[in-house]
Parts: structure tokens; sequence; C-alpha cells
């Protein structure tokens, strides 16, 4: 099972299509959630902490947190299908936080950090590009073919 949590919604239609169409294609390995939550628009701190409790009400105790962070890890394509792979029997729940960052709560509760680099990218866009490389993770995991 995998479980992506995200602060925001998505608005345009053409992500909307995409966050279907790589929800289709997974389904024939993965069991696939999307929990979308509301942003906010206090200060800074503020935001963080309530987004940060909206995020843990939704993380089960035995669930495998995967934080999406710029301070994270990076791996590349080959070494993300590795780390599916090994967490695949788990119920993995990749969280990706509000233009603001991860409360520390949600950070300490993390069991992962990953990067997929240092550039910034949109939260919206974002959420298409994990579902792509989870969907290129587990084509490279049952050696099926995929565009490079």
């Amino acid at each position: 099972m995998i479980k992506i949590i995200c602060v925001g919604k998505l608005k345009e239609q053409y992500l909307k299509d995409a966050l279907m169409e790589y929800g289709k294609r997974l389904s024939k390995y993965s069991k696939l959630e999307i929990v979308e939550l509301p942003d906010y628009s206090y200060d800074e701190v503020k935001t963080v902490l309530e987004e940060g409790k909206k995020i843990m009400s939704k993380i089960k105790d035995d669930d495998y947190v995967i934080t999406l962070d710029i301070n994270g890890k990076e791996l590349n394509s080959i070494e993300f299908s590795d780390f599916i792979d090994k967490n695949n029997s788990k119920n993995m729940v990749f969280v990706i936080g509000g233009s603001y960052g991860l409360s520390s709560e949600v950070k300490q509760r993390s069991n992962y950090s990953l990067s997929f680099s240092r550039l910034t990218f949109p939260h919206q866009l974002f959420r298409i590009m994990l579902l792509e490389q989870i969907y290129r993770g587990f084509k490279i995991i049952n050696r099926e073919s995929y565009h490079k």
C-alpha cells in the first residue's frame, strides 16, 4: 500500500489528469491512496504547526513514513526502485509538506527523508513527479521496459 499525504489540492485539470493516469498505471503494482490536506495561510510558524497536526492525524503507528525534504537523501532511479522493493511489504506513506516545509513533529516521525533534488519544485507538480518515479520504480523491480 502506498499513501501520499500532501498539503494543498490540485487545481489544474492537466495535473488532475496526470494524477489519474499514474494512479491507473500504479494499480497494477500496489494500492494507492492520495490524501489532500488543506493548506493554511497563517504566518510561517503557525502554518507549519497546523499542517503538521493534520499530517500526523493521517499517519498510523505502523506506517513507514518517507518525508520529501530538500535536505533528504538523494537516490537515482535504480536506488529508488531498490528502496521501494525493500519497503513494499510495509504501508509506505510519502509526505509532501506545504510551502513552508514540514513541522519538526512530522520530521521526527519520519522513517526516511528523501530528496529529489536541491531544486525547489511546485508542490502540485511534484506530486505527479513522485507518482511517476514510484511507477518507474515498480517497472524496474519487475524488469519491464519503460522509457528512459
